[in-house]
């Protein structure tokens, strides 16, 4: 198998002894609230930081920021996301903290699939294709093992979640 184009450089730690109350607390309504609501924070900081530092380092949260073409606006827009690795390919997921509505960049995403995703220091230009059936199931699931708030988020909402595969794009 081939090197993943994608860096490996998560801080923190995946055993710390904040993890599991962190992550026990995101689960919550207010834990939901109190994450969508740092969003803003977190994005300057991985923004300014190119992709090294998240909020959410100190539990090595596997964050990335992507940035989507605006499908109305047609701007830049840029979200730090949690994702899920598999091989040479990135995954995200639309929850939305499990919330009634699809979040933007996912309409973004379906309206214009090349995007860049910013991690470990790295810009790197993408190609966004829907996961779906089977496969999104078990990527789900993965999503959920990795950071169990996912199972949660799909209790709070009947919408059908959009999950993506990222691919490094070498043409762009």
């Amino acid at each position: 198998m081939a090197e993943s184009p994608f860096p490996d450089v998560r801080w923190g730690s995946e055993n710390s002894i904040i993890r599991k109350p962190a992550v026990a607390f995101a689960a919550t309504k207010p834990g939901s609230w109190v994450i969508r609501s740092l969003a803003g924070v977190d994005r300057r900081l991985l923004e300014r930081t190119n992709g090294r530092f998240t909020i959410l380092g100190p539990i090595a949260a596997p964050v990335v920021l992507l940035t989507t073409t605006g499908c109305r606006s047609g701007k830049l827009r840029t979200s730090p996301l949690l994702y899920y690795r598999e091989g040479e390919q990135l995954f995200v997921v639309g929850s939305n903290f499990g919330q009634d509505h699809h979040p933007a960049w996912t309409a973004n995403l379906l309206a214009e699939p090349r995007a860049t995703v910013t991690i470990g220091g790295m810009k790197i230009p993408i190609t966004a294709t829907p996961v779906t059936g089977t496969e999104k199931a078990r990527i789900y699931a993965a999503f959920n093992d990795m950071v169990r708030v996912y199972g949660e988020y799909q209790t709070r909402t009947d919408r059908d979640m959009r999950l993506f595969a990222l691919t490094a794009d070498p043409t762009a």
